[in-house]
């Protein structure tokens, strides 16, 4: 029986495990609870478990009984969630006040519990071993780091051979159509912090004060300018300010502005360029006004860049499951970013989307990461069948 029809069979505890999951969304890198239900789910499945040490991770290995010393295939599933109010209507919506899977990381999670199911079935069959990666933290806590350091990568004794990752969207994609890229799959991501110093008085004087606020006004324009006018359009930028924060009341000139902005690229020259452009371009505009300004440029995640000869096999292993009209190549690459990207630096691998819109048309419905946003757990079968395959192949390739 194919990995397809043996996913079908399980689709139902696959999607139940997904709306459990759902229902106790949880922030950061700490997830007892949905730590718990993934080790629930993986009992009794013969795998070589661990848990993490400063996070709640959960690293499974499945010893393959045709080969000891064969590759090792890594397959990732992310388990946070986000800080939002759900509004999608669900009736198995979060239980937790002010935090969502909005992101369909509960899907991921269910999927690789399903691939793990899969292989674990044809355990004698595997002529290398697989590592399954389920990571906390990726909304915005470096959770890959983490687990890297952990030894995620050498979980199997050795280093992994390939690493594959799968994601649902909510928008954008058809669903059950997988689609990736080649080479730049998604942006690097930076934050710019930014405090600007004045010195505060009364709304009605402000010649005896040092107002911040119109230099950081100043500043937020300035960077714009920055990004059109500095940066080549076909190695492209994105810096948003997301952040911005000073004052009381209207009638006092506050002693402090700040702001902070994200800023999305592919190259590690453009975002060695705009750390110490950014940086000299506030510092400099506070000084002509008289002001000083505290300045703070972080390097997050790098890009994520999907390795051409696993991109070719990921995309032909979709197209000969499912049909060519399940897998699209995508014309350009987003601008978010993700801290798989950490992975696919020390491991080649590919990272492909998966299309679970609940809506007919995908391009009005709204996107992940949105307090509507609405994932079709019928797609995760197919997620799962994807993920073993991958696997079972790559072992089998060498």
């Amino acid at each position: 029986m194919s990995f397809t029809a043996e996913a079908a069979l399980i689709a139902p505890e696959l999607r139940q495990l997904r709306r459990e999951l759902h229902r106790i969304p949880e922030i950061g890198l700490v997830l007892p609870k949905t730590q718990a239900k993934v080790l629930e789910a993986l009992a009794g499945l013969g795998l070589e478990i661990s848990t993490g040490t400063d996070l709640s991770s959960v690293t499974a290995v499945l010893r393959g009984g045709a080969g000891s010393n064969g590759p090792v295939v890594l397959l990732r599933g992310d388990m946070d969630a986000l800080p939002i109010i759900e509004e999608s209507g669900e009736e198995f919506s979060s239980e937790h006040i002010g935090a969502m899977h909005a992101c369909g990381h509960d899907l991921h999670t269910a999927g690789l519990v399903g691939a793990a199911r899969l292989l674990a079935a044809r355990r004698d069959e595997l002529p290398g071993d697989v590592v399954f990666m389920f990571q906390p933290g990726e909304e915005g806590f470096d959770g890959a780091s983490f687990m890297i350091t952990e030894g995620v990568l050498e979980a199997a004794g050795r280093p992994a051979d390939a690493a594959y990752g799968i994601h649902v969207m909510s928008s954008f994609l058809p669903t059950g159509v997988f689609s990736a890229r080649p080479g730049r799959l998604m942006a690097a991501s930076d934050g710019l912090f930014v405090r600007v110093i004045g010195a505060g008085g009364h709304g009605s004087r402000p010649d005896d004060a040092l107002d911040p606020i119109p230099v950081a006004a100043q500043m937020v324009t300035a960077l714009q300018n920055l990004v059109t006018r500095r940066f080549d359009v076909f190695d492209p930028v994105v810096l948003t300010v997301g952040s911005f924060h000073s004052g009381t009341r209207r009638n006092i000139i506050p002693d402090d502005a700040t702001f902070e902005a994200t800023i999305r690229s592919f190259s590690t020259e453009v975002s060695d360029r705009m750390a110490e452009l950014a940086s000299k371009l506030c510092r400099e505009i506070a000084a002509a006004n008289g002001l000083d300004a505290e300045v703070r440029y972080d390097r997050e995640y790098p890009a994520t860049i999907n390795d051409t000869a696993e991109y070719e096999f990921a995309a032909d292993t979709a197209r000969q499951l499912f049909g060519d009209d399940r897998f699209s190549l995508m014309d350009n690459p987003l601008m978010g970013s993700e801290d798989f990207s950490r992975v696919l630096d020390q491991v080649p691998g590919a990272y492909v989307f998966l299309g679970a819109s609940r809506q007919k048309d995908p391009q009005d419905a709204p996107s992940n990461h949105s307090p509507r946003a609405a994932f079709d757990d019928g797609v995760l079968a197919d997620g799962s069948a994807l993920l073993a395959e991958l696997a079972l192949r790559r072992m089998n390739r060498g």
